[in-house]
């Protein structure tokens, strides 16, 4: 609970930074990317959280790997190196795209479906919710088979379940109650 506090503040402190040098949208790329490195290599996250691995060894890789981030991105990872705090970037990272989206106004729509969503589809989808919500929305698209079919779709606290694994329970409900 600690680190995820320690996540809000060292977030909240970047995103004062990155709107004081008018650089938040290229922050947000950075932190969009380093969440999503993250989470996907195994390795990269097995490295930052070792304590057997040395702090100037951390330092090279992650500027390696993000070589081509903004000034304050790396300075937030001189500034957990040097705090001791570097297993937390990734908490950060979305911490900082949560507080983003709320400074410029965008929800994240998560979207789960049985197969990719069509690039067409994408764009339908995005333009009803903004219709819906009257904002920007990002989605987010996961994959789900046992779905078998159709959608789930949360945008906040809604959400609306269009899946035929949810209309199949529908089903099987109203014939085991009759």
């Amino acid at each position: 609970m600690a680190g995820a506090r320690a996540a809000i503040r060292y977030a909240k402190a970047v995103l004062s930074l990155a709107s004081d040098k008018k650089a938040t949208e290229v922050v947000n790329k950075d932190m969009k990317l380093i969440a999503k490195t993250i989470a996907e290599s195994t390795d990269l996250n097995s490295m930052l959280q070792s304590p057997v691995v040395g702090a100037s060894v951390k330092k090279s890789v992650l500027l390696e790997v993000f070589k081509d981030s903004n000034e304050i991105t790396q300075n937030l990872i001189d500034t957990l190196i040097t705090n001791k705090r570097l297993p937390l970037i990734e908490e950060i990272a979305i911490q900082y795209n949560l507080l983003y989206d709320q400074l410029t106004g965008t929800q994240v729509a998560q979207v789960t479906t049985a197969v990719p969503l069509t690039d067409d589809l994408r764009k339908k989808v995005l333009a009803k919710l903004k219709e819906l919500t009257g904002k920007d929305v990002e989605i987010k698209s996961t994959l789900d088979e046992s779905i078998i079919g159709g959608f789930i779709l949360r945008v906040g606290d809604i959400q609306y379940n269009a899946s035929i694994a949810n209309k199949l329970n529908k089903l099987k409900r109203e014939f085991t109650l009759n």
